[in-house]
């Protein structure tokens, strides 16, 4: 293939390939051409022109295929245009003479079209310059096309439109002759020659003025004509023909109409036109009567193929003119459309008007769903209810006419109707896609929406009633607060008009349809509402009987009633028991059936029927929704009743031979109904019945009561998806799903109507459909006895299987003609139904009789002439080869097909037997059927060849992708000659044969997913099979056909997914775009998908792509609306106009996906997006005028493109886009939070702005963000609402503490505090929803949290809105109290309630900072520069009451509501077990009813409530001082206050009960949720629940309570343990060591009290032996499970061992154990270790003497551990905080009073000094631990000689260790370490037990006299050795201090001559170092004190050394001469003081 990638064609190369390949070659060759002419040198070009030429016009006559000669006239004109052009007539003359040229013979076809491609070709590009030429080519290929055949005549045609579009108005001589020869081919019998006219005819009428003048009565009717037997394509060609014609001649083009004068059509003469077509359709081709249309059968397509053109033609027509055009005429549009449906012809029979409904229905939603922006969609719902008012007061004047004699006037109201069902229809439509938009167009008071709505219901059409009831329906979804006034009003009217039939039917339809409509509304209704519906129900089905008028109507009415109840699905709550009506219904017994048959007349039967049909649907209502009460026993009681409906079954045909035909509707409907229900119940439960039931199920779809030749619409359903393209079912993925869907065969889908079910109107929607249809009765029986059938059958035993199949058989044999069509179709789908509940069920089919019964059923269809019944034969073969499982099977069923191919000629046994063959690998997999794979696959390979039929090659290449498909990897084998002929087949056959392309498309597809990842591979094989997969996806994206374009798109897809660097997304991502706007669904759909999974990898380059496409296509790109925005732009817009849900949902994907990896990079693009989008408020359509003029420009080119869709009038962005780009804003903000945290520092943004001006953040469009949040949350919809308040969430919470850098102590987002403010305004309006509400709540808790604002005026603002919902709250009613279901009113209740509770925890929080800081010491002196400071603070500090003082005024009630809050949260959380200790008539925030939903509104605001109760528990003691607990406003609604039930006549509890009963609540709720916190429970909760149960004991009631009742401490420390085992974040673990230590604490202080209390005690009675306090007693032994102290120790342990591993033996022991090296603890570990040692030590003081020595080993092993892991040097000199914990702990445990107790006096000393021992084998100096920090260690050390000398005074082995470490420290290097030894060493050196200090004297003094006396020699360099000199002689000052009066002289001479030695002369004083000369000063100053101290004894030592004598005097006399230097020196002194000392925090000794 590569040799084909050069300029001229390689012809050596082409010579050496077979013959095969050659095709292929110059393919290849041809693409490259196409790609590189463009791009290179024109004089490159031009030097080989020449040969180029020969090369490509030698081509044309070697008979190349389709694709080959379309590239080949695109390759040929690109080279003439960009080279020279003088041989282009050459050409062209060789061209025509081909074409002029006689002959016929197939083998020259190929070059005949050749040359007619290159003619268009030539035209198209080069146009004009071709000059005088193109009258001799038209009349040529006007001549060829007179004789050619069909493939001739297409190409021709495509050729012409390419000659005139090139032309323009230049060849308007031949316009006419064209016309007149292209007409007459609109009847062509071949549909590919028909698209090519219309597509001929669309280009001509852009110049031919007379189509749209004088011709265009004659084009209309050919335009109708064209449609007989026509199939999709042409039906969308031709009618884009019809209506583009239509739209010219309304508002021709200007330039037309300058040359020529027109006369211009009106609106009115053109729809006239259009409407002629539709009717005659109508009329014209209705061949039979009324029988056939009973059944909805296979005639019904022939109706409407006129009409349903004429509505696609209308839909091109309106879309051409453009939305602003519809906005215009709307109300002239809208009355035409109208008047069409009620226009007699076309509404003759019942049939006929539910189809032209859909048609008209399909239309308007076409046009005024996709047109028109929300604004003037508002307009179009004003002029529908206009037109609705009119008509129904037309009604009104004929039913109020009393005379009768008005025959015209009731034929107007049968007419009426179905005006009334479209523009209800199209109404409700309308306000469910506004949603909460439409809230103007319901509350315009001039329009009336719901009255005119309501009045219908009293219409005297059942489907006029039932489409008011569905619009109603669909307002109360979009704005639900209309739901419970609508439900009022409808329930009022029925009892108020309970004698007008219309009234009862109509209002109790509109109160079905409101209920089934409340699933889609979050808040519900009232629960009231359920009860009053009941009552109703039950009203109407007693009073019945009572009138006869009536009774039909109150029995349906009353039962869907009570049908639609059960969709709410809390029925028991609801009414009290359904079952006792429902069994009223029907005869108890067999007597009472026999009896029941003797009786009544017709009426009463009909009665009787009707209300057991609703019985039976209510019933099934109720097996559909409340799938939780089914129980067995329900299921048992729900028997009875249907049991007997189905023994009355049996007696109905005799029913009907008496009373008469008319009740054979009334009978199918309880049939229909009972199917239903049974297909929902298990089987089992209805064994017994079988018999009769398979009986009636059989007999129900074989037709043997039924004279109509009824199908079922269940086939297509239960044939595979993928064998669409046999079947055209791919049509229901179109745009125009529902206006195709009727004119399917053999399909009754396009005739559904609300009035042939009116259950529907509450059921469920299937999701993509937008109203219900049911089918007609007919089939809808027929439908639901074949789904039951196949529910039933695997239940059945085998004998009853046999004789059903064999019936199946007589069945087909006795029907002849049209009728055995319908029985073998419907035996079919029941037959595939049946073996698909088999295979769910996992059973077999049977034995050997029942296959061979089944097989041969099976067999006989594979022949069967009509192609879906071979599907569905195909299908079941596969499914009972499934089923069966069994080889042997499998062989014989694949043998037998194998046989038939091999002789049979026919197509249909050739099209089934393949198609069989591909079924069976498809259901057996390739494992199953590997053996016939072989086999199979040189069949299919070669019938796809099989060039004389399309058809065969169709079936044949659909298996083969199935086969390919379900093989795998078995596959791998033949991947290369099915390739070789996939691309054969692509370069011949001919594009016509869209089907062929597309199974070719699939067989493609399946190869790639086979090869797999190995494509990625470079051998040469890989490499050819991927070249061949690139080109055959080349061929198909040329295709003309859009599902041959996706096909290929999609193996794009597989290709890019295996090897993505082989798919060149340069070329890929342009064509996707210009696919983005085509009119076909399953393109677009395609197209976005491929997006999708590109955006996913290579986002960026995706979207370069896509904008480079805008940038080069210029001004020509006619279809693509790229503009700057780039593709996220036109993605966005998408959404606007995109209905189906699969493709938006890709959208929002795709647009995810580059959000991801763009937005942080290109921020202010994507920010300007989502603005642009949020900033559309409804309607306002980008005006042209307004932007400059290049956007006119851009319109000018979007105008008429060649798509539906082309021009996509720009729409102002719909909520739903909105409401995503309001979530995009979250993402993008979230994303730069992950990204870099400068996008939240305005300082820092604005340096990194200087550094690279292109930078972008966040911080940088700040008022963009607020603004965008603020248009959100005050919009007109509910969901953007949420959205917008949620964004403003976000925004307050990151960027809350950004400081702005011009105002230091301020924050930016202070100066948007006014827009935040208006955003949560409108959220507290008293009609806001309660979710809107909740949501503000906790966005103004947020605001006020946040600490942005500082000053009270302005948070006032804000604070307001809470008070007032706080008002709320307390007058018991919220907002929407009367409007939704209670739980609503839970929901904004809590809401409020926590966000109160969040505000008041930061105020304390607030409050204790303020009051923990220092107050400014009062400085003397420096007055100004005080000031100065304190204006700076002003702004950060708070004055102590700030935010307190608003919370205070309403904490007493909050406190109550709090309190409240809690005890409903601590009943709920109740297993279910004890649900009957709920107060029955609920809490106080919910009603028993609701329970459920409340739980989940607790769950969400408990944590921060409990935070403050405890808060204000602390603060107020308990609430002591105030009243015990008042009883609430309103004591009927809280019941719940009182902890023992409503106390309130009960004498008040004192102050202890009411502490206990609140600290049992609040342990309570945190224990219980501690215990087991959700995974999904954001840690918020748990973080607040540990701050509440911490700040619950710091207070003293709370303190005395969890030490009273010890279980209660040690159960909260286990549940704490269990949740550090469970929850990670440091942040908790603090927390949690926080409660360990209040819990401690508390335990502690009592313990003291309970001593001292002793103490006194035994002081009055000296005789009693003393009680031992504390937990061990006298053994010592802790209880696990009782003992605090085991308890906390499991906890501590668990946390140190967690950050410290090291810790734990048995790791060491282990033998993986690798020496852990001690590692620096983060910042949050260390405090924790610390938290943790520090309780650790004050464990022992809970224990008594033996239980401390329990415990103390362990304790004291931890904390020695923890020392030596965290003892070691900082850089910052600072000692880490588990080290000072560390020491404080062994001082605490080291001085406790344990050490005196005498029991156990030996066990401490030998603990002590085993301690001591410890830390002195850690301290080892040791190569291992170079940063071991030995002044720690020291310090402990120091720490056991001064608390516990006693215990180790003598232990000789002790006291060496001790002296080595400090002679170790004493010799260190580093200056710091010796100043701290020294100053330990006077420490030790002073202690009082001369025992202990005099061994560490002896040893230590010497050495240290001799660094001393170094000093001399090596002086000091630096401030730190100074300060070691220092205290190195301040020891031995005091040395010299404690000696006796004896010794003074000797250690004087130690000390005097080692001070003056320090002294230096005056001549070198003056060059000494800082610390050197300072040395000399320390020297003096010490000698001039020590002299006045000791006189006599330093005489001595003076005169004993005459030259110190002489040192000395000398300095003396120069300190004294310079006294300005001694000042100096005075002045430098505290500087060398303040040199680095290690400060300890605590003081240890």
């Amino acid at each position: 293939m590569e040799l084909a990638h050069s300029l001229l064609l390689n012809e050596d190369a082409l010579a050496q390939i077979t013959e095969a390949k050659r095709p292929v070659f110059i393919f290849e060759w041809l693409r490259f051409l196409d790609k590189v002419l463009v791009a290179a040198n024109k004089v490159d070009v031009k030097e080989k022109q020449k040969k180029l030429v020969e090369q490509l016009t030698g081509l044309i006559s070697s008979a190349p295929g389709p694709p080959t000669r379309k590239l080949l006239a695109k390759n040929l004109a690109t080279l003439y245009s960009i080279g020279d052009t003088f041989t282009v007539f050459q050409t062209l003359d060789k061209c025509n003479d081909i074409i002029k040229s006689k002959d016929d013979t197939p083998a020259y076809l190929p070059t005949k079209l050749a040359a007619v491609a290159c003619v268009g070709a030539f035209y198209e590009k080069m146009g004009r310059m071709l000059g005088s030429s193109f009258p001799d080519t038209i009349n040529n290929m006007l001549k060829a096309l007179k004789s050619a055949e069909s493939q001739g005549r297409g190409e021709m045609l495509i050729s012409l439109q390419k000659v005139l579009c090139g032309l323009g108005g230049a060849a308007a001589s031949c316009h006419r002759d064209i016309y007149k020869n292209a007409r007459s081919l609109l009847t062509d019998r071949s549909m590919a020659v028909r698209c090519a006219v219309a597509k001929c005819l669309l280009e001509l009428q852009n110049e031919a003025v007379f189509m749209w003048t004088t011709e265009l009565e004659s084009l209309a009717t050919l335009c109708f004509k064209a449609l007989e037997g026509s199939n999709y394509g042409v039906r969308v060609a031709v009618s884009k023909l019809l209506g583009t014609v239509m739209a010219t001649a309304l508002m021709p083009k200007q330039a037309a109409v300058m040359r020529q004068n027109v006369k211009r059509a009106t609106l009115e003469e053109v729809l006239e036109l259009m409407a002629t077509g539709f009717l005659r359709g109508g009329s014209g081709f209705l061949k039979s009567g009324g029988e056939m249309l009973k059944g909805g059968g296979s005639f019904a397509n022939k109706l409407n193929i006129g009409e349903s053109l004429v509505f696609q033609a209308y839909v091109v027509f309106v879309t051409t003119l453009g939305g602003q055009w519809l906005e215009r005429n709307f109300a002239t549009f809208l009355s035409h459309v109208l008047d069409l449906v009620s226009h007699p012809r076309a509404t003759q029979t019942h049939v006929e008007a539910v189809y032209s409904r859909r048609c008209v229905s399909f239309m308007l939603r076409a046009t005024l769903g996709g047109l028109l922006g929300e604004k003037a969609q508002i307009a179009a719902g004003m002029e529908l209810c206009q037109a609705i008012g009119k008509q129904m007061r037309a009604v009104e004047a004929v039913v109020s006419d009393p005379s009768g004699d008005n025959k015209s006037g009731a034929a107007d109201v049968s007419a009426s109707q179905h005006v009334m069902v479209c523009a209800l229809k199209e109404l409700g439509s309308l306000v469910h896609s506004l949603s909460a938009t439409a809230s103007p167009l319901i509350q315009e008071p001039s329009v009336g929406l719901l009255e005119t709505v309501t009045s219908v219901l009293l219409h005297p059409s059942m489907a006029a009633r039932l489409a008011a009831a569905w619009c109603l329906r669909c307002v109360a979804v979009a704005l639900p607060y209309q739901l419970t006034p609508l439900l009022d009003r409808c329930a009022e009217r029925i009892n108020n008009l309970k004698s007008s039939p219309e009234a009862v039917s109509g209002y109790s339809v509109a109160v079905a349809a409101l209920l089934g409509g409340v699933h889609q509304c979050p808040l519900g209704i009232p629960h009231s509402k359920g009860k009053l519906v009941v009552s109703i129900a039950e009203d109407l089905l007693r009073t019945a009987s009572q009138n006869s008028r009536l009774s039909l109507q109150r029995t349906q009415a009353g039962w869907l009633l009570l049908g639609s109840l059960m969709t709410l699905g809390e029925t028991p709550a609801r009414f009290p028991d359904p079952f006792r009506l429902w069994s009223n219904v029907f005869p108890r017994s067999q007597k009472e059936l026999e009896a029941e048959k003797a009786r009544g007349d017709s009426f009463s039967w009909q009665v009787t029927l009707e209300g057991r049909a609703g019985a039976l649907c209510a019933m099934r209502s109720f097996v559909a929704h409340c799938p939780e009460l089914l129980t067995e026993d329900v299921i048992r009681r729900l028997m009875t009743p249907i049991e007997c409906a189905m023994t009355m079954l049996s007696h109905v045909p005799a029913i009907i031979k008496l009373y008469g035909a008319h009740l054979k509707a009334s009978a199918a409907m309880v049939r229909l109904r009972l199917y239903d229900i049974l297909a929902l119940l298990p089987p089992k439960t209805y064994e017994g019945s079988y018999n009769a039931l398979l009986r009636e199920l059989v007999a129900e779809f074989t037709l043997t009561d039924n004279s109509a030749n009824t199908t079922t619409s269940l086939l297509r359903s239960l044939c595979h998806y993928d064998d669409s393209v046999l079947m055209g079912s791919w049509l229901q993925e179109t745009d125009h799903k529902s206006i195709e869907d009727q004119l399917q065969p053999n399909s009754a889908s396009g005739s559904g109507a609300l009035e042939h079910d009116p259950s529907s109107i509450y059921l469920r929607i299937p999701v993509g459909e937008a109203v219900p249809g049911p089918l007609p009765l007919g089939v809808s029986v027929i439908d639901a006895s074949v789904a039951l059938f196949g529910v039933v059958f695997p239940h059945v035993s085998f004998k009853h299987r046999l004789q059903m199949l064999d019936h199946f058989a007589e069945c087909i044999k006795q029907a002849k003609g049209i009728r055995q069509q319908a029985v073998q179709l419907n035996i079919f789908t029941a037959v595939l139904s049946a073996l698909k509940g088999l295979a769910e069920n996992k059973s077999t089919l049977g034995p050997e009789e029942v296959r061979k019964s089944a097989l041969a059923l099976v067999m006989g269809a594979l022949d069967n002439p009509n192609p879906i019944l071979r599907c569905a034969a195909g299908e079941a073969l596969g499914r009972m080869a499934q089923v069966v499982g069994e080889a042997t099977f499998i062989a014989r069923m694949a043998q037998y097909s194998f046989d038939k191919l091999k002789s049979a000629r026919d197509v249909v046994s050739r099209t089934g037997h393949s198609l069989a063959l591909g079924c069976l690998h498809r259901y057996v997999g390739g494992i199953g059927s590997g053996q016939h794979l072989k086999t199979s696959v040189s069949i299919l390979l070669a019938l796809a060849q099989d060039g004389s039929s399309h058809e065969v090659q169709t079936w044949s290449l659909h298996s083969l992708a199935l086969i390919v498909d379900s093989s795998g990897p078995m596959y791998r084998g033949y991947v290369e000659p099915t390739l070789s002929l996939v691309l054969t087949l692509l370069l011949t056959v001919p594009p016509s044969h869209t089907e062929v392309h597309q199974c070719l498309g699939r067989c493609l597809g399946a190869l790639i997913t086979t090869v797999g990842p190995e494509l990625q591979g470079n051998g040469a094989t890989i490499s050819t099979i991927r070249s061949s997969c690139l080109v055959g996806c080349a061929i198909m994206q040329d295709h003309s056909d859009s599902l041959v374009q996706a096909a290929a798109i999609s193996c794009l897809q597989q290709l890019h997914m295996f090897a993505p660097r082989h798919v060149n997304l340069s070329s890929l991502v342009p064509c996707l775009c210009v696919h983005l706007c085509s009119s076909h669904l399953l393109l677009r759909r395609a197209a976005v998908a491929c997006l999708r999974q590109l955006a996913q990898r290579e986002a960026a380059e995706v979207c370069a792509y896509a904008m480079s496409l805008a940038k080069r296509a210029g001004d020509s790109s006619g279809k693509l609306n790229i503009t700057e925005t780039g593709l996220e732009g036109v993605l966005f817009g998408m959404l606007d106009r995109e209905t189906d849900r699969k493709l938006c949902a890709d959208i929002h994907d795709t647009l995810g996906h580059m959000l991801s990896s763009l937005a942080v990079e290109k921020l202010s693009h994507w920010l300007k997006l989502c603005k642009d989008v949020l900033a559309a408020t409804t309607g306002e359509v980008l005006d042209s005028e307004k932007k400059d003029a290049e956007m006119d420009d851009d319109i000018m080119f979007t105008g008429l493109g060649e798509d539906d869709k082309a021009k996509p009038s720009v729409v102002a962005p719909r909520w739903v886009t909105r409401v995503f780009a309001a979530d995009c804003l979250c993402r993008i903000i979230l994303l730069c939070e992950n990204a870099n945290k400068a996008h939240f520092d305005l300082a820092a943004a604005r340096a990194f702005r200087v550094q690279n001006p292109k930078g972008d953040l966040l911080v940088l469009h700040l008022s963009d963000l607020i603004r965008m949040a603020f248009m959100a949350a005050t919009d007109h919809s509910n969901q953007l609402r949420m959205a917008g308040l949620q964004a403003l969430e976000d925004i307050i919470k990151k960027f809350a503490t950004a400081p702005e850098p011009e105002f230091p102590g301020h924050v930016i987002l202070e100066q948007y505090q006014a827009n935040v403010g208006a955003a949560l305004r409108p959220a507290f309006s008293p009609d806001t929803p309660s979710d809107i509400t909740a949501k503000a709540c906790q966005v103004c808790s947020t605001w006020i949290g946040s600490g942005v604002v500082s000053d009270l005026n302005d948070l006032r603002r804000v604070h307001t809105l809470l008070v007032s919902s706080l008002d709320k709250v307390q007058a018991g009613t919220g907002s929407s109290s009367q409007l939704y279901s209670e739980s609503a009113t839970t929901m904004e209740k809590l809401a409020v309630l926590k966000a109160w509770a969040e505000v008041y925890v930061v105020a304390m929080k607030i409050k204790k900072e303020a009051e923990s800081k220092p107050e400014p010491p009062v400085r003397g002196g420096g007055g100004e520069e005080d000031e100065d400071e304190e204006e700076d603070l002003g702004g950060a500090v708070l004055p102590p009451d700030s935010l307190i003082s608003l919370v205070q005024p309403e904490l007493p009630s909050l406190s109550r509501l709090w309190l409240a809050m809690l005890q409903d949260y601590a009943l709920l959380t109740l297993p279910a077990e004890f649900s009957s200790q709920l107060p029955p008539e609920g809490g106080a925030f919910y009603t028993p009813e609701t329970i459920d939903t409340a739980r989940i509104h607790y769950r969400g605001s408990w944590a921060p409530v409990l935070h403050a109760v405890a808060l204000w528990l602390r603060s107020t003691g308990f609430g002591a001082g105030q009243e015990p607990i008042e009883p609430p406003a309103d004591p009927t609604k809280a019941p719940g206050f009182f902890p023992k039930g409503a106390s309130s006549a009960v004498a008040p509890k004192s102050f202890e009960d009411l502490v206990k009963d609140r600290m049992h609540l609040m342990l309570g709720v945190s224990i219980e949720f501690l215990c087991f916190p959700r995974a999904e429970e954001p840690i918020e909760n748990v973080t607040s629940c540990l701050q509440g149960l911490c700040t619950l004991l710091d207070s003293p009631c709370a303190k005395t309570h969890i030490a009273e009742d010890q279980l209660l401490a040690v159960e909260l420390l286990n549940v704490l343990h269990r949740l550090l085992l469970t929850r990670d974040p440091p942040a908790v673990q603090l927390q949690v060591t926080a409660v360990v230590q209040e819990t401690i604490r508390a335990a502690v202080e009592h313990l003291q009290e309970k001593r001292t209390q002793q103490g006194k005690e035994d002081e009055g009675e000296k005789d009693r032996p003393p009680t031992v306090l504390g937990e061990g007693g006298e053994t010592g032994e802790l209880v696990p499970g009782k003992s605090l102290v085991f308890a906390a120790m499991e906890l501590l342990v668990f946390i140190l061992v967690r950050h410290l591993p090291q810790l734990n033996t048995r790791v060491k022991e282990s033998p993986s154990h690798a020496a852990l090296r001690p590692q620096r603890l983060p910042g949050e570990s260390a405090c924790l270790v610390a938290n943790t040692v520090s309780i650790l030590a004050e464990l022992p003081s809970l224990c008594t003497p033996a239980g401390s020595m329990t415990i103390l080993p362990t304790a004291l092993f931890l904390i020695t551990g923890v020392l030596r892991e965290t003892a070691l040097k900082n850089a910052d000199l600072s000692v880490p905080m588990p080290v000072s914990a560390a020491l404080q702990g062994l001082k605490t445990i080291i001085t406790s009073p344990l050490a005196r107790a005498d029991s156990t006096q030996t066990q401490w000393t030998s603990l002590v000094r085993s301690s001591l021992a410890s830390v002195l084998e850690y301290s080892q100096p040791d190569d291992s631990r170079p940063d071991m920090d030995e002044v720690s260690m020291l310090t402990a050390i120091t720490l056991f000689l001064l608390s516990a000398s006693s215990e180790l005074v003598g232990v000789t082995v002790l006291q060496k260790g001790c002296i080595d470490r400090f002679k170790n420290a004493l010799n260190s290097s580093d200056p710091m370490v010796q100043t701290r030894c020294y100053q330990l060493l006077l420490s030790v050196f002073q202690h009082p037990s001369r025992a202990l200090a005099t061994p560490y004297i002896h040893a230590l003094a010497p050495l240290m006299v001799e660094k001393l006396k170094a000093v001399e020699r090596s002086r000091p360099g630096s401030a730190g050795e100074l300060q070691a000199v220092q205290e190195g002689i301040r020891v031995l000052e005091n040395l010299v201090g404690m000696g006796e009066e004896q010794n003074r002289v000797q250690l004087l001479a130690l000390l005097v001559p080692t001070l003056i030695s320090y002294l230096l002369d005056e001549n070198t004083m003056a060059q000494a170092a800082p610390a050197s000369s300072g040395l000399h000063d320390f020297a003096l100053q010490n000698l001039m004190r020590i002299g006045p101290l000791y006189p006599a004894a330093f005489k001595t030592v003076i005169g004993a050394a005459p030259e110190l004598k002489t040192r000395l005097e000398s300095a003396i006399r120069a300190n004294q001469a310079s006294s300005k230097a001694r000042e100096a020196a005075r002045l430098a002194q505290p500087a060398v003081q303040a040199a680095p000392t290690i400060k300890l925090k605590t003081s240890f000794f």
